[in-house]
């Protein structure tokens, strides 16, 4: 690691916190948190708690933790992993003594959403004792002891903080998920676990490559919780679809049409097509008259604002008439919902089988977004959807052989297939040099890294002899490509600067999150991709 400090444990603080929590819990009836007295509502959710597969192996998991660093969990769908398990080790009194708990999300909409329940649960303000950090919004604050953050700030805040000291427990969940930020903090945090004893990490997915993570993290643990699902009925085509969008709408229609009262939510790969899908089937939908109920659809990718995201917990409207025909919410989302989010009331899924994947060609230096088959661990998460809350169907808009045949296991990870000038700028500011032995779960093409290495050189964000310059640490503290990264750097000595944020705002796809959604935004879209390519 880059740098090390020496940490200061206030044991008589940690002490008076804990004599101070088991005062009010010998009060049952007021919160040890905040030392208000629970609410109804925090009994009723209470009940639904202690209903989840995960709470049956509460005390199990909180002696595997004590006794060991790592630990590894695999919870199926449906498990509570997700929102419980911070609750447990706080609970445990790992949130005393000035510490905190982090629990890592690979989404933005997972992490606000999580952080959201997990308060309501523990009749805690949001943004008190439970909050957030995402990209451009923080929702924390100096009482907050368990944050639930994406990954790629957790590793911001190492640059700040390289032994995250103020963390006594780091939680990454979906693991499986392999982000080029859950990499890179799969080596870090090994390496600040030989330098504090005191901290602890647990590894949590529902799909696990178990005995991988078990090697890596020197064998370490693993704790197996089963899922809590209803049934889920797969339905496969009987010839592969030509287009896969329309067939995706025409299966949305039939469903509003003939299957009893659900909610559908529809996977598709990226912003245009999910926008596309909206107006058709709301056209198809609307053409139908009063012989079906109505619908309210909502589209959900990345960069869609927040608060746009957050309408997806909406319920399905009412029917138009008394007695007439149940309403129906019908959600269009990339494989952000695969993982993390629970949507209430889901009982239909269709999958056409398809996501977009980084893929990086280090000869060319070219990194391209392409449509690419899913694998049968995110086709089997897409299903589970649609038995969270009673009995579903899912509808795989592909073959059953080309289930079996075609589609890999896992997803291969994204650090094996990503430009890694980010990753590289990143590692350097933490102060590591050495690229090559840097313990990766997975290690990426040494091509790939001196491609990276190459592209810093050029951009002046590290020297000939490969140590960062004042360019590239100013570079570092920017969420952006290197390239980006540099044109803002460099733009004040132009005079460049509202131009330069434009374009930063075009090519990293921030646009739409700054704009409110209108019938004007298929034409903002078209000009910022025209804007970008003119301008690279």
């Amino acid at each position: 690691m880059a740098s090390e400090r020496k940490r200061k444990l206030d044991i008589g603080g940690a002490d008076e916190a804990a004599a101070a929590l088991a005062a009010e819990r010998a009060n049952p009836s007021v919160n040890p948190y905040n030392g208000r007295v629970y609410s109804q509502r925090y009994y009723d959710i209470l009940s639904k708690r202690q209903g989840l597969p995960v709470w049956q192996a509460k005390e199990e998991f909180i002696k595997m933790v004590n006794g060991h660093q790592t630990t590894i969990l695999v919870g199926e769908t449906g498990s509570g992993k997700t929102t419980q398990i911070a609750q447990f080790v706080a609970e445990a009194g790992y949130a005393q003594g000035g510490k905190a708990i982090t629990c890592t999300q690979p989404r933005r909409v997972a992490a606000m959403s999580v952080a959201r329940r997990v308060a309501e649960e523990m009749d805690c303000a949001l943004g008190e004792e439970v909050g957030y950090s995402i990209r451009f919004e923080e929702c924390s604050g100096p009482k907050t002891f368990i944050k639930f953050c994406t990954d790629g700030m957790l590793l911001r805040e190492a640059m700040s903080d390289p032994l995250l000291e103020k963390y006594s427990v780091i939680i990454l969940d979906e693991a499986h998920e392999r982000t080029l930020a859950t990499d890179v903090l799969f080596g870090l945090i090994k390496e600040v676990l030989k330098q504090r004893v005191d901290l602890k990490l647990v590894v949590m997915s529902a799909t696990l490559e178990a005995e991988k993570f078990q090697g890596y993290f020197l064998d370490a643990p693993l704790m197996k919780v089963p899922g809590r699902l209803h049934p889920v009925e797969i339905f496969y085509t009987q010839e592969p679809e030509r287009d896969y969008l329309e067939a995706a709408i025409r299966t949305v229609v039939q469903i509003h049409a003939c299957e009893p009262p659900g909610d559908v939510l529809v996977f598709l790969t990226g912003e245009e097509e999910i926008e596309d899908a909206c107006r058709k089937i709301n056209k198809e939908v609307g053409q139908m008259g009063d012989k079906v109920g109505p619908i309210k659809i909502m589209p959900l990718y990345s960069t869609l604002p927040p608060q746009q995201q957050q309408k997806i917990f909406d319920p399905a409207p009412p029917p138009a008439r008394e007695g007439g025909p149940a309403g129906r919410k019908i959600v269009v989302s990339t494989n952000i919902a695969e993982t993390s989010l629970t949507i209430d009331g889901i009982v239909y899924v269709i999958d056409p089988g398809f996501a977009k994947q980084k893929v990086y060609n280090p000869r060319i230096r070219v990194e391209s977004l392409l449509v690419s088959p899913i694998s049968r661990a995110s086709a089997h998460q897409r299903a589970g959807r649609a038995g969270r809350t009673q009995p579903g169907k899912c509808f795989r808009l592909y073959t059953e052989a080309s289930f079996k045949k075609d589609l890999q296991e896992q997803t291969y990870p994204e650090i094996l297939r990503s430009n890694l000038g980010s990753v590289v700028l990143q590692l350097k500011k933490l102060g590591i040099d050495d690229l090559v032995h840097f313990d990766f779960m997975d290690p990426p093409a040494p091509e790939t890294l001196m491609r990276a290495l190459e592209l810093l050189n050029y951009l002046g964000a590290i020297d000939d002899d490969g140590e960062l310059t004042l360019v590239g640490k100013t570079m570092s503290e920017f969420p952006l490509d290197p390239q980006l990264a540099k044109m803002l750097v460099a733009s004040p000595e132009f005079r460049w600067v509202p131009c330069a944020a434009c374009v930063a705002s075009a090519r990293s796809k921030l646009c739409p999150a700054a704009l409110p959604r209108t019938r004007a935004m298929p034409q903002l879209r078209q000009t910022r991709q025209v804007f970008s390519l003119l301008l690279f």
